[in-house]
């Protein structure tokens, strides 16, 4: 008999999240310490529990350009090496003990040189921070993997300088790079110098796109910049109707990105945070696991949201009646849709993965 899925049996499960921001997922408690030793002022209270219930009632909103505001605070005390450290430190340390293997964790170094450090010496304080927090979840017994992902601000001008940089530190655990910030009005094709750079250089991108603006930004991130992946993506779904037996219809768009088996990173609860989505229950995430779209399970701010991995998935087991073998599901696809050389990614399927869950199959 298979173990039970609750909160607990989930956190033991292996876990893979390819889209989570840096500063979306500091400890509540760091950010008071750090803008009492950064001096920074302007956080609306000093009180552990009260401050993350602020995050989360912020983000509640509705609103992706509301929800983005709140980055002001976690962004104004990351200015340091030494805070950038401790950050990706504890990132490390906290993902590891949700059970999470492999990660992909991005931030933009461009929101992180206010005080004099150079776009390079803030990647190389976070990958000194992973580094650090791997090494104490190591000694805790707990196996984890985190690389970096760079991101550029979609309404900034430094792109092209950001994708240089990704592969510059590309053999230091840089995965990859990524576009982020407000959809409407900031195409990714403002940035398609950076996406031609990339692809001349055999580099992976991802890009955030049908998050809070629709098909347009989709079809634009997939055939005009080459995206392999799309950030959240959850507006593929406009693509999709209904025949009059109830039958789903895939449009051109959509047959598309599950044709070509283009990986959506999806985070349920921030996408009803910021409006993408009703409710878990009524979060596309159930359609499109029916119809096979290469779906990944994903925390996006895990102060914001006040998620974690393991939450989301007993949210999603709970809203879909999903077992472990759809969870096992959503963990390989994002394994298999990491950016790793593909016998690292069939290392981490077969010698950690499969026998995790084998484990939660066989334990009852």
């Amino acid at each position: 008999m298979p173990a039970p899925l609750t909160s607990e049996t989930i956190r033991s499960a292996p876990k893979v999240l390819l889209h989570d921001h840096l500063d979306g997922g500091l400890r509540a408690a760091t950010l008071i310490d750090l803008a009492e030793q950064t001096g920074y002022r302007d956080l609306p209270t000093t009180d552990v529990a009260d401050l993350a219930r602020w995050f989360s009632e912020s983000a509640y909103s509705g609103s992706l350009e509301r929800y983005l505001e709140t980055f002001t605070h976690t962004v104004g005390v990351m200015q340091t090496r030494e805070a950038l450290i401790r950050v990706a430190s504890e990132c490390a340390q906290d993902l590891a003990a949700d059970g999470v293997v492999y990660a992909e964790v991005r931030f933009a170094p461009e929101l992180h040189v206010e005080q004099g450090l150079s776009l390079a010496e803030t990647v190389q304080a976070v990958l000194d921070g992973f580094r650090a927090g791997s090494a104490v979840a190591a000694d805790r017994g707990e196996f984890i993997r985190v690389r970096l992902l760079l991101t550029a601000m979609r309404h900034a001008a430094r792109s092209r300088e950001i994708a240089e940089l990704a592969v510059q530190f590309r053999d230091q655990e840089v995965a990859g790079f990524d576009i982020a910030g407000a959809e409407a009005g900031f195409p990714p094709t403002r940035h398609l110098d950076a996406f031609e750079y990339l692809r001349r250089e055999n580099a992976h991108f991802t890009i955030h796109a049908g998050e809070a603006f629709g098909l347009p930004s989709i079809w634009e991130a997939i055939q005009w910049c080459g995206a392999d992946r799309l950030g959240h993506g959850v507006r593929i779904v406009d693509d999709i109707s209904f025949d009059r037996a109830g039958e789903p219809v895939l449009g051109r768009l959509a047959q598309y990105v599950r044709d070509r088996r283009i990986p959506l990173e999806m985070a349920p609860t921030s996408n009803v945070q910021t409006g993408a989505a009703a409710s878990i229950a009524e979060h596309p995430i159930g359609l499109l696991a029916r119809l096979q779209f290469r779906v990944t399970v994903n925390t996006d701010n895990r102060l914001m949201s006040g998620c974690t991995m393991t939450s989301e998935m007993t949210a999603l087991a709970q809203a879909f009646d999903y077992g472990w073998d759809r969870l096992q599901w959503f963990t390989v696809n994002a394994m298999k849709s990491a950016f790793l050389p593909f016998d690292e990614r069939l290392e981490i399927i077969e010698t950690v993965i499969k026998p995790g869950y084998r484990r939660l199959l066989e334990q009852g």
